[in-house]
């Protein structure tokens, strides 16, 4: 849970999970077999009825959410 503070400054809820296998993890080294060092990695995923969800590595989501601050 994010303090008031932390919220205003970045609007975001986090939900975490920690499971032995997630097959997401899959499609993430793929991307990161096509992407050969040229760009991030970047895997949207589609479920059925349901919204597309992008995943992208912890670090340059934490590294996109410093470059909002400063703009």
């Amino acid at each position: 849970m994010l303090s008031p503070t932390a919220r205003s400054r970045c609007p975001i809820s986090v939900e975490c999970k920690s499971r032995d296998r997630i097959a997401v993890y899959g499609y993430y080294e793929q991307a990161e077999t096509n992407a050969k060092g040229k760009g991030e990695p970047v895997v949207f995923i589609k479920q059925n009825r349901a919204s597309p969800l992008v995943v992208v590595d912890a670090e340059y989501f934490l590294d996109l959410l410093k470059g909002q601050k400063n703009a």
